[in-house]
Parts: structure tokens; sequence; C-alpha cells
């Protein structure tokens, strides 16, 4: 991943309809976005020229809108021709898309009815989430005290910003004592996810992963249940206890950002990368290159 600050790059950003040079895409200190996390966006892959599940994306980035009382004054096709020509102009053939849209400064307060939703999209170079070597062994988990929160709480089926505040607290601390990532459940203690990845066990054949019922359904984890039982592989959505997973044969997790990668450690209890999350990893790679020869825009 490139160590180059993501404010001073070359290139250009889709900034409320039109491109302007990356240094120039700025908000003021004064934002609702900034102040109240009244935010939303999307991460997308781009693989030899398209942008995997786009159109899945984008609607997404309007539901999220909807949820949080945001009005996105762009149609979900503008916003799919920006995404893909954003990539086009810097020169983007393998990388990371990330449409944003944030309520402005035109108010500021807890109520902001008067405020604008702007919209950018920005694209950049990024290799895979996790170095090739740590991914062939799996990625080591640390449980973390943070949960997530109960539907009545938090607009929890939206990819808001603000919710991201303590997959961002509880990922540092993993970080600090040696982790990739964290294990998070929900608050009523089952398996949630990662701080950014969906999770799924394997046990004796079978593939288990948590009900999505107070965080979100991710794209690429509805990509692999429709994969895996296109494969014959059966496959729940149950809700999973810490002991119960604890004991499973394999355990991988999914998102646009990490595709699929095995898990070798969660705390002290180490796992094989077995055949059934291979399997799964080689056919999404597979799938994303398919899905890379097909037209997406003139």
């Amino acid at each position: 991943m490139s160590l180059l600050p993501y404010d001073d790059r070359d290139g250009v950003i889709w900034f409320d309809g039109a491109f302007i040079p990356w240094r120039d895409a700025k908000v003021h200190v004064i934002c609702h976005g900034l102040h109240y996390g009244s935010a939303v966006f999307e991460g997308e892959r781009m693989y030899a020229g398209k942008i995997f599940k786009l159109e899945e994306h984008t609607e997404r980035l309007f539901k999220s809108a909807e949820y949080l009382g945001m009005k996105i004054e762009f149609s979900q096709d503008e916003i799919n021709q920006a995404c893909h020509d954003a990539c086009v102009k810097n020169g983007i053939v393998n990388g990371y898309v990330r449409p944003i849209a944030w309520r402005g400064s035109e108010e500021m307060g807890i109520s902001a009815k008067r405020t604008k939703t702007h919209v950018a999209i920005a694209t950049w170079e990024w290799p895979s989430y996790f170095p090739a070597e740590i991914r062939e062994k799996g990625i080591a988990l640390k449980t973390t005290k943070w949960k997530k929160p109960a539907p009545e709480t938090a607009p929890v089926f939206a990819k808001a910003s603000g919710l991201y505040m303590i997959n961002t607290l509880a990922k540092h601390e993993a970080e600090d004592e040696g982790f990739q990532d964290v294990l998070m459940h929900d608050y009523r203690g089952y398996i949630a996810e990662s701080s950014g990845a969906n999770i799924f066990a394997v046990k004796d054949g079978k593939i288990h992963t948590p009900i999505a019922d107070c965080f979100l359904n991710g794209i690429t984890r509805a990509t692999i249940v429709d994969l895996a039982r296109s494969l014959g592989y059966t496959l729940e959505e149950v809700r999973i206890t810490p002991e119960e997973l604890l004991k499973s044969d394999e355990i991988f997790i999914t998102g646009t950002a990490v595709e699929v990668t095995p898990i070798g450690r969660i705390d002290q209890t180490t796992f094989s990368v077995g055949p059934v999350t291979k399997d799964l990893m080689s056919k999404y790679s597979d799938l994303t290159l398919a899905h890379s020869r097909e037209k997406q825009f003139a």
C-alpha cells in the first residue's frame, strides 16, 4: 500500500459533478459530516479495467444515504459513470474506488435539514490488503471488547462513517499487540464480523456465517454465499457463539478490500488454511477475472 499522504497526490477527484485536481478536493472545517459523522461511503475494486459489482455498490450508497435522511442529487447511473471515469482519468486499471456522500457546511448543529449532500469519488492503485505471505498462512484476529450495536441504537444497515469509530479503536488495539485484525461480537455476544469484513466458519465441510441482523451484509459476503452454494457447498446463516467458532476447522473473512482472506489464529487458537477456504479464494479470483472481461462502459 502506498505511503503517500492521501491529500497530496497527483490526479483528479470527481467532486459534486466535476473533476478537479486531487489536491483541491477539500471541505471546510465546519462541515456537518466531520462534526457529526453524517457521511456514507463505499469501497469498490477495479479488476483489469472493470469495477466489480459497481451497480450493487452504488445502490447501497444510495440506500445508506436514505437511512441517514440524506438525498443524493445525482442518479445512480451518473455515479456509476463517474466511478468508471475517475479510474480512467487517473490511469487506474487495478485499484480501489471510494465514493463518499456527506452533509456539508450549510448548517451547523444536530439538526441539519438545510445542509446539502455532497458527493466525491476518488480512486487509487491498491494491491492486496494483506501481504501475500501473511494471507498464505492466515491472518491473526484479536477478540475485542467493542461490540456491534443493536439495530434500534444505530443505523446498522448503512455503510455510515460514524459506525466505524469502534472498528478503528478495536483495530488499533489489535495491531498494537501484533494482530492483523479483530474479531467483533454483536450486542448479544454472538460472533459478528472483523473490523471491516464478514466472517465465515467451516466445520466438517459445511459453511456457516453469522446472520447479518445488526451489521452490514457485505456485497462480497453475498457473492460468496451465492458462489459457495453454486459449487455445491452447504452454507447456512446462523447465530454463532464464540465457543462454536473456535471449534471450526477453517475460518475466513470476506470483503471488497480483503477479498477472501483465511484466518490462521484467533487470540491463542490456531487454524489451518483448509481446502474449502482455498477453493473459494480461487473461485472468487476466477469470478472477478471473468467479470473484468465483460464490457462495462463505452
